[in-house]
Parts: structure tokens; sequence; C-alpha cells
């Protein structure tokens, strides 16, 4: 895609990655909204990059997709590039999970990291379809090809999202958007909570490992401990799978 002179909406784009997205993406000369939950978040984005555009929306809630989609597109037609970014991670022990009584709380996952994604994807094709040039890009992560089995429903949405992503590329062949993954590694974010990724790639330097491969045109881009795992084979899968759980798994019990 090209990476300039573009009008490009990220989602979850106020804070973590998709906020060291969006500066990127402002400094290469580009338009850049953004939305999320909180809007004291989406302030502190707009008084850092006080170019940026944000918008509170609930990607939860499905009339919320669609006014963020009528909004953007009325507002700002030149639109042609959609981040898919937003997502939470939960990580539980499933004997213990209390899905009897609290299953809204494990669905907002599932909401959120799939069916968000999904139905913006198919909201702004067509109307991508009509530009000169476009992009979809989802981000997925490196859990999609070998699952955190500590984190199992947000391994599963992604490996999901990662599905969905292929076949848009091919149904998305014959028009002017490009469809493109992004597998991240284990990044230093908040995501899943405070502290819980600090052993994680720089946000910095995968933000520029991303940039880098979006600048080589390539449409799956991973960086560091994913890169890997997006070609492994299913024995190394599972290996792979078998001793992260070993070493983890004392943190849900």
């Amino acid at each position: 895609m090209k990476l300039t002179g573009n009008t490009i909406l990220i989602t979850g784009g106020s804070s973590g990655i998709g906020l060291a997205f969006a500066e990127r993406f402002i400094s290469a000369g580009n338009t850049v909204i953004v939305c999320g939950r909180r809007e004291h978040v989406l302030q502190n984005a707009k008084e850092k990059f006080p170019g940026i555009i944000t918008r509170a929306c609930n990607l939860e809630v499905e009339s919320d997709r669609v006014a963020l989609f009528d909004w953007v597109t009325a507002n700002y037609p030149e639109v042609n590039v959609l981040v898919n970014n937003a997502g939470i991670q939960q990580r539980f022990n499933v004997l213990t999970a209390d899905t009897k009584n609290n299953w809204s709380y494990f669905n907002k996952e599932i909401t959120t990291n799939i069916e968000a994604p999904f139905h913006l994807s198919m909201l702004f094709a067509p109307f991508f379809a009509t530009k000169d040039e476009a992009a979809i890009i989802n981000v997925t992560s490196g859990l999609a090809f070998t699952p955190f089995a500590i984190a199992p429903i947000y391994s599963a949405t992604k490996a999901a999202l990662h599905s969905f992503t292929m076949s848009l590329r091919h149904q998305l062949s014959e028009t002017s958007v490009e469809v493109i993954e992004v597998a991240p590694p284990a990044v230093n974010t908040e995501l899943g909570g405070a502290g819980l990724h600090t052993h994680g790639e720089p946000l910095d330097a995968f933000a520029d490992g991303i940039f880098k491969g979006l600048e080589e045109g390539l449409m799956e881009i991973g960086y560091g401990t994913s890169v890997n795992r997006l070609r492994m084979s299913r024995d190394e899968v599972d290996e792979h799978v078998a001793n992260l759980y070993k070493a983890t798994k004392n943190t849900i019990e």
C-alpha cells in the first residue's frame, strides 16, 4: 500500500499499538482518525498529536459500528484505509471461570476481537472498492498460529481473524483494495492489564518494523518472535504451545 496521502481509520487507536501506528501514519503525511471507548484516553491522544481526529465508539455494539461507518464516510469521504486494531485479552482457567453467571465478561472478547473487525471490514470493503487505492489492515497475533493456552479465547479469536483475512484477500483480489495482516508478538503495552507484557518487544521498535514491512509491500507481516510462528509446522506448533503452557500455567491457578 502507499504510505502517504491516505485517510486512515484505526480502531483502538488511542493507546498502545494503535496509537504507535497513528503516530507513524501522521508523520508519513496521512490524515488519521482513531476511535476508542474511553473519552479521556482519546483526549490524551489528541493532546499528544493535535492533528489526530478522534471518535468515541463502543465496537461491541452493532449500532455503534454502523454509526462509526456512517460518520466516517459522511465526514471524511476520502477515507481509504481501515486498520482493525482494537482487541482485548483475558487470561483464565476454564475449570474456575464463572461462565454460568458471567458469560458477558468472556463474550466481550469474542465480540471485540471477531465480530467488530468482521463487521467493519464488510462495511468498508464495498466503499473502498470504489477507490483507486485502498487497504484493510487486520491486526491479528502470533497467537493466531501458536495459541497461548492461558488466553484461549483471545488465541482463538485471532486465529479466526487470520482465516477471515485470507478469505477477504481472495475476495477483494480483483479490486483496488489490498488486504494486509499484521501479526504481532508480545509487545510491551497494557493489553490484558498493566505489567503483563513488560517482557514483550519495545513498542516503538515493533511499530517501526511493521512499517518497514508495509514499505516492502508485504501482505502478511510479523515481527520478532512472531515471524517464525507464521510458518511453523504442526509438530513445531504442538511443541511450542506445550512448552509455553508449562511456563505460564501457574499464573492462572
